[in-house]
């Protein structure tokens, strides 16, 4: 049972599956390289693969060749693979990690959910990353959302009032609800300025988050040590040109000024939202 000195979290008899796909949804590839570290440190056994033949253009998405241990070459398929895992004192934990599918997202959503279904899970955590004006220089943004009425209340969340174009987690966590299923939607602001992956310190703050959700500490490996050398990297960056220089001066202040809690989680939601809006009108690419 809660206390007043206790977060709320998924329960250790709930079955959570974490969602991230690489491409719109992931800037930086902080979101599915924050999933690759969780697959990792968790020991995540493999559980199924969706065949990539029915949902990725292989001109859009193509297959890599690589040499095996034996000397054999190896092509290796774009697609989304689904692992299982089971962190002492969490819940069950199901990973869906893979890339945005070029095509039939409905038939997508279904066979990932029919296996959520055939695995118990209760929640899906959808996990993303987007580019927004912030510094490198303070703690990046993160912000949970939710539909349902049950999970806001439990977890003190806000329901999402964006509405225009968005990508696979958005349909995903949709056709979840529709099928009872609870979904929260987990974000992290990557600086627009140095978006190219990895973004380690990106990956850090939605492991973070979720180490509150699942209520489990989560070892970070090496993101601690390379989060600071991203950081000296953007700083060698910003010492090289002063209008990014000067841009990193605005947004730490701008982002000093909206230091409460509340401020800077309502500044990160319109961010999003404007975010969003500027991609449906082609105005971003990835």
């Amino acid at each position: 049972m809660d206390t007043e000195d206790q977060e709320p979290t998924l329960g250790s008899d709930e079955t959570v599956m974490l969602a991230a796909f690489e491409g719109w949804n992931d800037a930086g590839s902080a979101a599915s390289q924050a999933l690759d570290h969780l697959a990792t440190w968790w020991d995540a056994r493999d559980h199924a693969a969706l065949d990539p033949e029915d949902y990725h253009d292989f001109q859009v998405s193509r297959p890599t060749i690589t040499r095996g241990p034996s000397g054999d070459r190896v092509v290796s398929w774009p697609g989304t693979v689904l692992s299982t895992a089971r962190p002492e004192g969490g819940p069950a934990i199901v990973l869906a990690r893979g890339i945005e599918p070029s095509m039939r997202w409905r038939t997508f959503c279904a066979e990932l959910l029919d296996h959520a279904e055939d695995l118990g899970v209760t929640t899906i955590v959808t996990v993303g990353a987007l580019l927004v004006d912030v510094p490198h220089t303070r703690p990046l943004p993160t912000f949970v959302t939710s539909e349902d009425e049950d999970a806001r209340e439990r977890f003190g969340l806000e329901r999402s009032d964006y509405e225009g174009p968005t990508g696979i987690v958005g349909v995903l966590g949709h056709e979840a609800q529709l099928r009872g299923i609870t979904v929260l939607s987990l974000w992290v602001g990557v600086p627009h300025y140095i978006a190219h992956p990895p973004s380690p310190k990106a990956s850090a703050a939605l492991l973070t988050q979720l180490e509150r959700l699942i209520g489990v500490t989560i070892d970070l490996g090496d993101l601690p040590d390379e989060s600071e050398a991203w950081q000296r990297g953007a700083d060698e960056l910003a010492e090289d040109d002063e209008e990014i220089a000067d841009h990193v001066r605005q947004l730490e202040s701008v982002m000093d000024e909206t230091s409460l809690p509340e401020a800077s989680g309502d500044a990160i939601a319109a961010e999003f939202e404007q975010f969003l809006r500027r991609r449906g009108d082609g105005g971003m690419s990835k």
